[in-house]
């Protein structure tokens, strides 16, 4: 018969590692976890909850915003719109009722004239002559220029001084020469009076927008003219003067006559010629010659290199008649070259 077995007094020894935890253990072990970590998920849940309910009325509030000023700037433009739609109306309007009158007679309205007039301008002095020039060979008198002076442009007749570029009679009877004096004045903003005086005595000339020099093509703008003083001729015939010797032009021999562009200007005629606007041929020169105004093989004014011969006919340039009462070509007894500007 056997011997029954009995049940040991404890259970058999196992290591740390290999024992389970039992379902107490785990349960233990998951609320302890839970203490620490349900309250920090409630704490930041709560903050962006705070967070999400602070924004939304800023954020709210800027769409507000956004879309009052958005209804703002639909009204300006709508307003902007009208406005711009009832200008162009009115223009239309007008222009229609104009287009319906426009075979009326325009009626300029009525002004009153400034009672403000301009002072009046200081009397000239020409300045350029060289001490003890003979007043003979002087063509240029002051009275004939103030009758240039008020045909040129209103910046050149406030200049009160004339400044003599060029003069045949102190130096030299040359074209080059003339063009070498007038070197020293290019780029200037001046002007420039040509005097001619023809064997008959009688004196012409043009006024030059710019300094004579050699050119390639024609020059100059619409201020430029021509221009001719007739006292001589007037003189002629309407003024009585004793019996002359030799040719009838000859001054008498008292010498009281005031030589050419008399000495006051109620004795002066002086004629101008102003730019046509038919074509832009001003100014055109060469080293063989010197041309003011042309058009259909006519020049206005025309001298030769030695400033011997000259020409003068009608041009289209300014509508001028022959300068000279020599006929359209004429001797040259003098010319000058006056610069007018600072």
């Amino acid at each position: 018969m056997s011997r029954p077995v009995d049940a040991p007094s404890s259970p058999p020894f196992r290591p740390p590692s290999s024992q389970t935890s039992s379902p107490s253990q785990r349960q233990t072990t998951k609320r302890s976890s839970s203490y620490f970590t349900y309250p920090v998920s409630y704490a930041v849940s709560g903050i962006l909850r705070r967070l999400n309910t602070d924004a939304s009325p800023h954020s709210e509030a800027q769409s507000r915003s956004d879309s009052r000023s958005n209804r703002n700037s639909a009204g300006n433009l709508q307003s902007q719109l009208q406005s711009t739609a009832s200008s162009l109306t009115q223009s239309l309007a007008s222009f229609v009722s104009s287009a319906t009158d426009m075979n009326a007679v325009y009626q300029p309205p009525h002004r009153i004239a400034s009672p403000f007039q301009p002072p009046p301008l200081t009397p000239l002095s020409l300045k350029g002559w060289r001490s003890g020039m003979r007043e003979k060979g002087k063509l240029l008198s002051k009275a004939l220029a103030e009758e240039i002076r008020l045909l040129l442009p209103p910046r050149l007749q406030l200049v009160d001084e004339w400044h003599l570029a060029y003069s045949l009679e102190q130096n030299g009877v040359s074209l080059s020469t003339l063009y070498k004096q007038s070197e020293d004045y290019v780029g200037r903003r001046g002007g420039f009076v040509l005097v001619v005086k023809d064997g008959g005595g009688s004196l012409f000339g043009a006024y030059l927008s710019d300094a004579p020099q050699p050119s390639t093509s024609f020059y100059g703008n619409g201020e430029c003219f021509l221009w001719q003083d007739t006292t001589h001729a007037v003189r002629m015939t309407t003024v009585s003067s004793p019996k002359r010797n030799g040719h009838s032009l000859a001054p008498p021999r008292n010498g009281h006559a005031p030589r050419s562009g008399a000495s006051t200007p109620e004795r002066i005629r002086f004629k101008a010629f102003p730019y046509s606007g038919v074509n832009d041929y001003m100014i055109f020169c060469e080293h063989s010659y010197l041309s003011i105004g042309g058009g259909d093989g006519h020049y206005g004014l025309w001298l030769d290199d030695n400033l011997e011969k000259g020409v003068s006919d009608t041009c289209p340039t300014f509508g001028n008649e022959p300068l000279s009462d020599d006929g359209k070509k004429f001797e040259v007894m003098g010319v000058e070259l006056w610069y007018v500007g600072v």
